[in-house]
């Protein structure tokens, strides 16, 4: 008999008595696999939820547009001391207007201002809503979709018309049946006709996009004043630039705001991919910690598959003493002992993944948080806990593998 064919026969003999002693034993099997399908559930529901929190970031972050850059006042992440951003002077629309000279890779800009305020229609009234003054290009930078109507255009801006344009949960909640377009509306009491109302966008970084409104920047500060702060809304040509755009946005800003050599900017220029990488930062050390709690759950679960087989040399001395004495190899002890504990340990992990993945599913459908279900995960996690136990089996495997078997036979 072959090398292969006798490997062969030792798997397919390891495997049937693997099976039997494991069926011998239920309540020791039922506890170990508990063990280890504890680990993996807490592992990958932990998993699986992370996973959809970046899908889901991933997915607000498209809706800004990866052409895209907004300089401000403030950082979209502020550390330290946030007085020190306070204090900055305020952006002004000639230094706008000199950014859109002397850039060359700019296709749209936009000053824009925002406050919070009330916005009503008859008895209707919608409360803690963006309003937000803009001029027409911001529709592109932001990446808006109009429905029906239009957006701001620069002759409101240049009349300074009252009129504005609705996002998607605002115009449903005021205008339920009827269509918004040519209505008035009521923002912080005063009167302004819808002129369009805006594509549904959904929520970026926890800010609902469609719980807003936008009207012409001059008309905003007419009614509003003018002392909130602006930001500059900015798309660029190609989103494979960016370091070199913001190179160049930096020195001309730097210049028109007269900021002297040698101190640091006065001003932000914010872009989608620093605040995913920030998210990742951030998620990364959730991550770790989540891995190392799952692992050390894991690795809890592997010394008891260790023990129950160590137990299991022991109560099977005598058997393995008359295999050895009708003729079975150190190796069939070997493969025989490791497929029983990766069987458990398979099982344990497929069961910790059914649970985990369905918690983190169910978490998803009650609470804010999202879950991404992935297929690798699923493999992996079942892998990984027959890995665990394959591992954690080699010490009493070994030690069965090794017993003397005149020894053995004696064995009471």
């Amino acid at each position: 008999m072959s090398f292969r064919q006798g490997f062969r026969v030792d798997v397919l003999e390891g495997a049937r008595i693997a099976v039997f002693s494991l069926r011998a034993n239920r309540m020791r099997t039922v506890l170990t696999t508990l063990g280890i399908g504890i680990g993996v559930a807490t592992l990958l529901a932990i998993v699986g939820i992370i996973q959809g929190l970046n899908a889901s970031f991933e997915k607000q972050l498209a809706t800004l547009g990866a052409n895209t850059v907004f300089i401000s006042k403030y950082p979209w992440m502020v550390k330290g001391n946030w007085w020190l951003y306070r204090n900055r002077k305020n952006f002004t629309l000639e230094q706008v207007a000199q950014l859109r000279a002397q850039a060359d890779f700019i296709t749209a800009i936009s000053p824009a201002v925002m406050r919070t305020s009330d916005v009503a229609h008859g008895a209707l009234q919608v409360s803690n809503v963006r309003i937000n003054g803009v001029w027409s290009d911001y529709l592109s930078i932001g990446n808006y979709e109009v429905v029906s109507g239009r957006f701001v255009t620069r002759a409101d801006e240049e009349v300074n018309r009252a009129v504005t344009v609705l996002g998607a949960d605002v115009a449903a909640s005021l205008f339920p049946s009827i269509s918004p377009l040519g209505q008035t509306v009521r923002i912080d009491g005063r009167p302004f006709q819808v002129v369009g109302t805006l594509g549904r966008k959904g929520k970026v970084v926890a800010e609902n996009m469609d719980m807003s409104v936008f009207m012409p920047f001059k008309t905003f500060n007419s009614h509003f004043g003018k002392g909130r702060p602006m930001q500059i809304a900015i798309a660029v040509a190609d989103a494979g630039q960016m370091a070199k755009v913001e190179d160049q946005l930096v020195g001309i800003m730097r210049r028109v705001r007269a900021t002297p050599p040698g101190q640091p900017d006065d001003f932000n220029v914010n872009r989608t991919d620093s605040l995913a990488a920030t998210y990742e930062q951030l998620t990364g050390a959730l991550y770790a910690v989540a891995t190392g709690v799952g692992l050390i759950t894991l690795l809890v679960g592997g010394i008891g598959i260790m023990n129950i087989m160590l137990v299991s040399v022991r109560e099977r001395t005598r058997e393995i003493g008359v295999r050895r004495a009708l003729g079975a190899r150190q190796r069939t002890i070997v493969l025989q002992f490791l497929m029983e504990a990766s069987s458990v340990s398979a099982v344990g992990g497929l069961l910790g993944t059914t649970v985990g993945l369905g918690t983190a599913k169910l978490v998803s459908l009650v609470t804010p948080l999202a879950a991404d279900v992935r297929p690798g995960t699923v493999v992996g996690g079942v892998a990984f806990a027959a890995l665990v136990g394959l591992l954690f089996g080699i010490w009493p495997a070994a030690r069965a593998a090794k017993l003397d078997p005149v020894e053995a036979l004696r064995y009471e």
